[in-house]
């Protein structure tokens, strides 16, 4: 489950903002505080951006935050800058989709 490459890249992303999708379709964005050997993550001053194609992009304060590694799908540092040029309530999308694993 966990590698060390996926070590090496969380450490490489400490302290930095980041963007983690949840397997239940999520997004939550926050500053890398911690990781664990299970990839349960540690986020700080973080908040959920919930999608919509009528009225933009809602945030939600979350805080500290825990994300269980069983439950993340992707996890990626954020450009703080281009980030800070998108207007999120103008952005009208589709919310995420909870991902559907087949088990056999």
């Amino acid at each position: 489950l966990f590698s060390p490459v996926m070590s090496d890249s969380l450490e490489s992303m400490m302290d930095c903002v980041v963007s983690v999708v949840t397997n239940d379709g999520r997004n939550i964005v926050g500053v890398l505080k911690g990781f664990d050997q299970t990839v349960n993550v540690i986020m700080d001053d973080s908040h959920m951006r919930v999608y919509s194609k009528a009225t933009g992009v809602e945030k939600i304060s979350l805080g500290l935050y825990i994300v269980r590694g069983d439950n993340i799908a992707v996890i990626g540092e954020v450009d703080e800058e281009l980030d800070a040029r998108i207007d999120f309530a103008e952005v009208k999308a589709d919310p995420l989709k909870a991902i559907v694993q087949h088990v056999f």
